[in-house]
């Protein structure tokens, strides 16, 4: 089981690294990766200052949680549960934590 989560935080890190290196494109707004493989949190941040005021939010966040990841919150246009199936995650390992534990079941992906 430790290969496999190592191959699913490899994952992670180059879907993020993909975003971030997607996303910054302005020298106003820094975009930060958080990789913490010990807690198994990973976090795309942006901060920074645009037209006079305070940028700073959390694009994503993926923790690795019993060996299943759960994707707290997703700020993407398309979503990032399909791009981690895509990689070669399988979807009954990827849960969808912002979605409420009631419709979960209906959302293709892991309830918990």
């Amino acid at each position: 089981m430790a290969s496999l989560i190592a191959q699913y935080r490899q994952i992670i890190e180059k879907t993020f690294q993909d975003y971030a290196d997607f996303l910054d494109t302005d020298h106003q707004i820094q975009i930060e990766l958080v990789l913490d493989q010990t807690r198994d949190r990973y976090l795309l941040v942006e901060t920074g200052w645009q037209n006079g005021y305070r940028i700073y939010g959390t694009l994503l966040h993926i923790d690795i949680i019993d060996q299943k990841i759960w994707i707290q919150h997703d700020g993407t246009e398309d979503g990032i549960a399909d791009e981690l199936v895509a990689a070669g995650i399988p979807q009954n390992q990827i849960i969808l934590a912002f979605k409420s534990p009631e419709i979960r079941p209906y959302t293709g992906f892991a309830v918990a």
